[in-house]
Formats: C-alpha cells, structure tokens, sequence
C-alpha cells in the first residue's frame, strides 16, 4: 500500500481569546483610536469586540499595569488625562528609544521590508490628505513599528511600545490643527526621506530624521496642544 504524502499544509496557528483582545486594544491604544480621558467598560469593549467580558476585563487590567489606563472607583477604566509635563516625559523619552531603534533596525531591514515601509508611507501620505486622522495615525503607527520590529532588541521594542501605549491616545490632538487641515502634519513628518535614508543604507541619517519628526511633533503639541 502506498503512503499518503503530506500535502505541504503548515500548522494552523491560534492564540488564546484574550491574547487576541489585549492585542486589539494594546494597538488601539498606541495608534490613538480612543482619546485620553475616555472612559473604558469591559462591557461595551465585550460588545464591540464579540466576546464575554472576562478577556476584556484581563486585557484592561495589564494595560493599566503598563500604566496605559488608570480605575476609576466603579471599577470602569479609564485613559489618563495629559499633563503637559507627561507629555514632555514620555516625548524626551521616546527620543532616547526610538532613533536607537531605528538605527538598529535600518541595517536589518531586507527587501521585503523596505517595500512595506513604502507602501506604508504612501498610505500616510494619502490619510493626511484625506484629511482621515484615524487612518493617518494607525499608518504612523504602523510605518514607525515595521521599522522598530527590525532591530532585534525586544527589550528596547518593550520600552518603546509601552511609551506608545501611553503617548498614542495624546496624538489625536493634532486633528484639528493647522487651520482644520490635515496636509499641514505633513510638515513635521518625515517618512518619506526616513525610507530613502534606509534604501541607501545610511542608518544614522534615518534615525537623525526620525528623531527629527519625534522632535517637531513634540514641539509643536507642547506649544498647540491642550493639556490638563
């Protein structure tokens, strides 16, 4: 009797529920889908999300240990009002991770990584000038973290994602700026020279743009943005 050959097929891959839902909201949080001072319901994150409140309600409760949500006393959570010296906090500190990151991580990058990069800055550019601040920030989140995911320090991705927890809710405050158009964040971004950086294989130029693009954005929300 012959035997059957195995047909190439790769193991299905799961994760447990509530990785899934820590995973949804953790990238909501860092992409600014909610704004800072938004009440959070395990709830209504249930509902939304089409599961039972105890994934939830773990998910909100690591988060609040990464110091991305505060409890109110009914229990509910909640996203921390922004200080203007938070703020400034965790951008110095974002300025310490981040280019250190990119510099890693512009060396590692393969092909098929640059392209994404690419892809991801077209993406950017058009949300903007769309005038879609949700789209424009799940892109800056995404070209940002397809560079940091290269640098093969998951120490240092830790760090800079837990940054990003807390900072990514206070970047909505740039919808509504320059003159209620949206093209004029363009100004302080620098993708699409970061991606040329890259391409020609000048790591500390990359990294020197983005900490540039970190360095204006926080300048220009200490002085524009509102604060408690």
């Amino acid at each position: 009797m012959n035997k059957q050959q195995p047909i190439g097929l790769s193991p299905v891959e799961t994760q447990p529920l509530h990785e899934v839902v820590y995973q949804r909201l953790h990238h909501a949080l860092m992409s600014g889908q909610f704004e800072p001072g938004r009440k959070l319901t395990s709830r209504k994150l249930a509902k939304e999300l089409g599961t039972s409140d105890m994934p939830v309600r773990s998910a909100l409760l690591r988060l609040q240990a990464l110091h991305a949500l505060d409890q109110l006393p009914n229990g509910s959570m909640v996203l921390p009002a922004m200080t203007r010296e938070r703020f400034d906090d965790l951008m110095t500190s974002r300025l310490v991770c981040e280019p250190a990151a990119a510099r890693r991580a512009a060396a590692a990058l393969d092909r098929s990584g640059l392209l994404k990069l690419r892809q991801v800055a077209v993406a950017l550019t058009a949300a903007a000038e769309d005038q879609d601040i949700d789209s424009y920030l799940i892109y800056n989140h995404d070209f940002k973290f397809s560079i940091y995911q290269a640098c093969g320090s998951p120490s240092l991705l830790f760090l800079i994602e837990t940054l990003w927890l807390q900072v990514g809710p206070f970047l909505r405050q740039f919808s509504g700026q320059f003159g209620n158009d949206l093209r004029g964040i363009l100004e302080l971004d620098y993708h699409d020279e970061i991606v040329k950086r890259i391409a020609d294989g000048d790591s500390n130029a990359a990294a020197e743009l983005l900490a540039r693009d970190i360095r204006e954005g926080h300048e220009f929300l200490i002085e524009h943005g509102q604060f408690e």
